[in-house]
């Protein structure tokens, strides 16, 4: 496997064949996909990025919008590339891949896994998972200057912290946040890791090491979405796609636990001309909780 940089994104490549760039979600970086890189690789050409505020790609607030992370995108399509490529975006790299099929002709397929389509844009953000989580603790972060590390703070506000019995949540909280504070003291280029906290849930720490906080901010303030609509975006969509949705629910107090509800999805399909959805039991990292079935959909 081989790395560079090109249009301020830095990148992985491996395989041989088909084009295929890999965008991972807000908060991790490229290496979200390396369990499943080597088995891509057999059938495509893979160029796994880093988007704008993640990785070793450029951080720069200002670049901070879908538009601006798309055009960085395409512009690697055509310098690195060079022709067309199949787009895979988990997450908020769904976003990013569907605005580069949307508006150039360099996508010749379109997988889609679990992007908050309608989710994540205007006032319905307030009542998501990531807007209580990862956007507020952005937010909170950048407005204090005690702490400098963004990681052992992520970890000790998360929302998470909510699904613990009331009774034994603090207790349990200043345990495992302490744990995590040391663990990143002896370790501070190393992922995450503490003990007893579940692995699907560490998989949200792999890359947050280089993590700009700003870009949580953008979710925050919806200045990520400026001068763009997600119904124009699937709107304009011309090429096959492909929707890999994982489980979602409502929560007693009303937050959409998950990217996208089914009627959002509903709502894609109604929009994208060639559409089809499969299914997963799992949360939102379905490369990650559902590796084979992952696979078996991509790989074809």
């Amino acid at each position: 496997m081989t790395e560079g940089i090109a249009c301020g994104l830095h990148y992985f490549e491996a395989g041989e064949g088909e084009p295929l760039v890999l965008l991972h979600a807000q908060g991790t970086d490229s290496t979200s996909f390396a369990s499943v890189i080597p088995k891509l690789a057999k059938q495509y050409h893979v160029y796994a990025a880093d988007c704008f505020g993640h990785g070793k790609s450029l951080h720069d607030a200002a670049r901070y919008t879908l538009k601006d992370c798309a055009d960085a995108v395409s512009g690697f399509i055509r310098e690195v590339v060079g022709g067309k490529a199949a787009l895979l975006g988990h997450s908020s790299g769904g976003l990013i891949a569907a605005q580069v099929a949307a508006t150039t002709n360099l996508c010749s397929r379109l997988i889609l896994e679990d992007p908050p389509f309608f989710s994540s844009e205007g006032g319905r953000r307030y009542m998501t998972y990531n807007y209580v989580d990862l956007s507020s603790v952005c937010h909170m972060f950048l407005q204090q200057t005690e702490e400098t590390d963004f990681v052992p703070y992520y970890f000790r506000n998360q929302y998470a912290w909510n699904f613990f019995p009331e009774k034994s949540r603090d207790k349990v909280r200043e345990k495992l946040s302490a744990a995590a504070g040391k663990y990143r003291m002896r370790h501070p280029e190393k992922n995450l890791k503490v003990p007893f906290w579940p692995k699907a849930a560490l998989a949200g720490f792999v890359g947050m090491n280089s993590y700009d906080p700003r870009f949580g901010e953008a979710f925050y303030t919806d200045s990520f979405h400026t001068g763009v609509s997600h119904a124009e975006i699937l709107r304009n969509i011309t090429c096959e796609t492909v929707f890999l949705k994982a489980k979602s629910m409502i929560s007693d107090d009303g937050i959409l636990m998950g990217a996208l509800s089914d009627e959002d999805l509903a709502e894609v399909e109604r929009l994208v001309r060639d559409c089809s959805v499969i299914r997963f039991d799992c949360g939102h990292g379905i490369h990650i909780e559902k590796k084979r079935e992952f696979l078996r959909a991509v790989l074809w």
